[in-house]
């Protein structure tokens, strides 16, 4: 599963050819979660305060988070985001 940003300890990835809707993973120490980027749906669990920063960094990157879906949708490798600083 390409890592496509690492900030703060936490891990964003996403799989190829996945299941709708567009979603990505998150991996913060021994907790994992899945955000749904549309409507921001979370499964899984997740510190308060990681999840807070994984939101910002959305809210920052949802166009190419969508572009990236689209891409690892058609089994390429998507796309490096930049972290959050």
């Amino acid at each position: 599963m390409p890592e496509i940003c690492r900030f703060y300890g936490i891990i964003i990835q996403m799989f190829f050819n996945d299941h709708n809707p567009p979603h990505f993973h998150v991996v913060y120490g021994d907790f994992k979660a899945v955000i749904n980027i549309d409507d921001e749906i979370v499964e899984g669990f997740m510190p308060k305060r990681a999840l807070k920063l994984v939101f910002e960094w959305m809210e920052l990157h949802k166009k190419e988070l969508i572009e990236n879906w689209e891409l690892a949708q058609n089994g390429e490798l998507p796309k490096k985001i930049e972290p959050l600083k």
